[in-house]
């Protein structure tokens, strides 16, 4: 029996047969993952598309397969790496400025412009360098515990920045603009530090509580910010500039009560915390650096896994992403509202325990200092993730302890650190602006990409 002869049994006729059939089941696959997309981000028909597309917020880049080097070269992180960079770069150009050196090669700078160049690059240098030295690591000092004492301050003045950076953060993520942190910590530092001087319990127990009263006070002081934003519509920027101001004028009037007010003194000052409700020092008594930087590190994990591995984190991702669309998807937008300006109020707290309890050990009107608004800008640079915004309150916490030495050692003004964060903020804001300056725009090829693809859809049909 003559067995059939069939063309796609040869080689070429595998390549005839199977092409077309091939890019027809990927063209039929593409559609439907577009129709799913556009789907999900619509809900199912029944709402406009959202501004950020389910499409754009996969993190997949139009026009072309991701690689690893585009994903590292354009991706948030790098961008914001970049924004560091850059505003540094022009923060070495204002240090210069106000060298005398520098001013004085800027006079003869057409006749010999070597001079004014390793002027500029010197003046900056060595700012930076002092910069360093006061942040991370100072060789010049006596001893290893000395030369390592800069980093200790740096962890310590990054601590409340990276659990106030948290809830901002955790806000940012489900599409709320918290700019409350200031009155969270001032409410969280009311309550410990009431508790840490007027309570006298045994040690480990009067600590937790100081701890929990804090979580409790920031947590009710956002809370609040919630419900009345779910409640009644209020915009949660008017409700926490307002809620601000309350918990300054507050804290004030407390520290001239009885109550509040150290026994014998005039000033705003409370007591001094007991022993027992302070937080031990990591490293000894050399060093500030204390229990809460340990927190800290909890509480951005903490905060990791309730975006990325919880039902809940995942409600918030969704009305973060698209309000509308999440309540018809089943989501109960106000209780996520409510829910999570309680949680980012409680990171907030930490940062107001952190300073009655770990730093200063007593309540003042400057309990909380800038750091409420200095959160902003770390929830900012850090992209609103959890470790981005760990690593930015370094940043900013390396920034405040080697400003002094900064100072000290070039005679820089200490506002120029203030320039450089400003700058950091104005970079961040401004992405495309970024990757305009270092050339690294991922959309620039778009067009030709869509023409090379739409070509070769056609010339498959058309086979």
């Amino acid at each position: 029996m003559t067995e059939q002869h069939r063309p796609n049994d040869t080689p070429g006729g595998q390549q005839a047969g199977k092409g077309p059939a091939k890019h027809h089941h990927e063209t039929g696959l593409a559609a439907e993952e577009t129709a799913a997309v556009v789907s999900v981000d619509t809900a199912g028909g029944a709402m406009e598309p959202s501004a950020v597309p389910a499409s754009a917020q996969s993190g997949r880049l139009p026009g072309g397969p991701d690689t690893l080097l585009r994903r590292i070269f354009t991706g948030s992180g790098m961008v914001s790496v970049l924004a560091v960079f850059l505003a540094l770069v022009i923060g070495g150009l204002l240090i210069a400025s106000t060298d005398t050196r520098v001013a004085t090669t800027a006079g003869y700078f057409f006749a010999r412009p070597t001079d004014f160049l390793a002027a500029l690059w010197n003046a900056a240098t060595r700012s930076y360098i002092a910069l360093f030295q006061g942040s991370v690591f100072n060789p010049r000092g006596n001893g290893l515990a000395a030369q390592f004492a800069p980093l200790m301050e740096t962890l310590t003045i990054a601590t409340p920045l990276i659990t106030a950076g948290l809830g901002v953060a955790l806000a940012f993520r489900a599409g709320l603009f918290n700019i409350g942190a200031q009155g969270q910590i001032i409410v969280a530092g009311i309550l410990a530090a009431w508790v840490g001087f007027a309570l006298h319990l045994p040690l480990g127990l009067h600590l937790l509580l100081v701890l929990v009263a804090g979580i409790i006070g920031g947590a009710l002081w956002g809370g609040l910010v919630g419900v009345l934003k779910a409640r009644t519509g209020a915009h949660e920027v008017i409700l926490t500039i307002m809620f601000n101001y309350i918990a300054l004028y507050f804290l004030r009037y407390l520290l001239n009560t009885p109550a509040f007010q150290r026994p014998g003194e005039s000033n705003p000052i409370s007591p001094i915390l007991d022993p027992s409700a302070v937080y031990p020092q990591i490293f000894g008594t050399q060093y500030r650096l204390h229990l809460g930087f340990i927190l800290a590190i909890g509480a951005t994990f903490l905060v990791w896994w309730l975006l990325n591995r919880s039902t809940v984190g995942f409600e918030f991702r969704a009305v973060g992403a698209n309000p509308k669309a999440a309540q018809t998807a089943g989501i109960n937008v106000s209780r996520s509202t409510i829910l999570v300006m309680a949680i980012a109020g409680g990171l907030a707290g930490m940062s107001g325990v952190a300073q009655v309890a770990g730093t200063e050990k007593v309540l003042t009107d400057g309990v909380a200092a800038t750091y409420g608004f200095d959160a902003i800008t770390v929830a900012l640079l850090g992209r609103s993730t959890p470790w981005g915004t760990f690593a930015a309150g370094l940043l900013f916490g390396a920034f405040r302890a080697g400003a002094v030495q900064m100072q000290i050692q070039t005679g820089t003004p200490i506002d120029i650190v203030l320039v450089v964060q400003s700058l950091i903020v104005l970079f961040i804001a401004a992405p495309p602006l970024v990757r305009a300056v270092f050339g690294l725009n991922p959309r620039r090829k778009k067009p030709a990409r869509a023409a090379k693809n739409t070509k070769a859809a056609t010339t498959g049909g058309a086979a």
